[in-house]
């Protein structure tokens, strides 16, 4: 199966996926095999969250969306263009997928097939179900794809390559197993935002879409603010109010109580909007409901440390302050060509013939 036959199917998945949205499901009549799949995945879509309590209809919707967008052709034809595919020998790669947020591993099953090898998937628990009907859809337009498509439930065996994801102590395992095989292995990371305090009220609202877009489960969720020294944290405090509803989410609620409740015991300072609860703090990693903040004196001195550290970061958010920063309310709206922990995935799978 050429490579030319694989981008069909995912333009065809992108047209399939771009019927579904939160305010309006719209069936298109010249998708394919709507028939088959149009309705199971509305019923998908809308049993998600008693497969996974985080996977509300509204944050499914958000990423079904986010990857309607990134499959386009004009999308696809960009990304691939800076790669050479011709000698690609088709090799087993083995994925094992984390399952955070709705659909978090489908761009390395895409980088996989679309490169030309064979994907052996290992799904996380907690998001079993989306990936492997997006795989049913794409062999049903093209059925030449399922000899490149594997999910396993038990260990991965009969692999040539891994790309696996997981939290810090389960990357230690990884880089153990796998030390023999061509790997990528991706760890905890957090993403952060730098405000000077001359910031606008929309951006500060877009800073909000960076923090609450999929309760801030996401490497790419800002968990982290940096802030000149005496800022004023009311204008923040104003624009984020338009997230308040988010508190009436119970999982969310009782991240926030619990959290809270914590840092009060331990005599923590917090600033708190009975939503979300801001710490001083130097960590990145911060807990659901709760952003960390540190002052900063000098911008410049700032940006050298964020790339001192940039093995802990994923994203860098501001309005310009600074370089090779991503623009408020972007983060969970990355583009093909933007690789997780800057690890180019597509360099990677054409290099496994060297």
């Amino acid at each position: 199966m050429v490579q030319i036959d694989k981008k069909k199917c995912f333009v065809e998945l992108g047209r399939f996926l771009s019927q579904f949205s939160l305010d309006n499901n719209e069936k298109n009549e010249t998708v394919l095999h709507n028939d088959l799949y149009y309705d199971s995945f509305v019923d998908l879509i809308h049993l998600s969250q008693s497969h996974n309590g985080w996977f509300t209809p509204e944050q499914v919707y958000f990423a079904i969306q986010s990857w309607a967008e990134a499959l386009q052709e004009d999308n696809l034809n960009q990304w691939l263009s800076g790669y050479n595919f011709s000698d690609v020998k088709p090799k087993t790669v083995g994925l094992i997928l984390a399952g955070n947020i709705p659909l978090v591993g489908f761009h390395d099953f895409l980088s996989v097939l679309i490169s030309g090898h064979k994907v052996l998937v290992k799904t996380s628990s907690n998001d079993q179900h989306l990936i492997k009907f997006l795989a049913k859809y794409l062999i049903a337009v093209n059925s030449e794809i399922e000899n490149f498509i594997t999910f396993t439930e038990g260990k991965l065996e009969n692999f040539d390559a891994v790309i696996a994801t997981g939290s810090n102590n389960t990357a230690r395992y990884f880089e153990f197993y796998f030390k023999d095989k061509p790997n990528i292995i991706r760890k905890n990371r957090n993403s952060v935002a730098v405000l000077t305090g001359k910031e606008s009220h929309a951006d500060l609202v877009n800073l909000g879409e960076d923090i609450f877009r999929y309760f801030g489960l996401g490497c790419r969720n800002v968990s982290k603010l940096f802030v000149p020294k005496a800022y004023d944290f009311q204008p923040f405090f104003q624009a984020i109010y338009e997230y308040r509803d988010v508190i009436f989410y119970e999982k969310y609620s009782n991240n926030y109580d619990y959290n809270k409740a914590v840092f009060l015991m331990s005599n923590f300072k917090l600033l708190d909007n009975e939503f979300l609860t801001l710490k001083e703090d130097n960590s990145y990693a911060s807990p659901i409901s709760s952003v960390f903040y540190e002052f900063y004196d000098n911008l410049e001195e700032l940006q050298l440390r964020l790339k001192n550290e940039a093995d802990q970061i994923q994203c860098i958010v501001s309005g310009g302050a600074i370089e090779n920063s991503i623009p408020f309310g972007q983060t969970q709206k990355p583009k093909l060509w933007n690789y997780a922990d800057n690890v180019d995935t597509l360099a990677f799978l054409t290099s496994l013939n060297n």
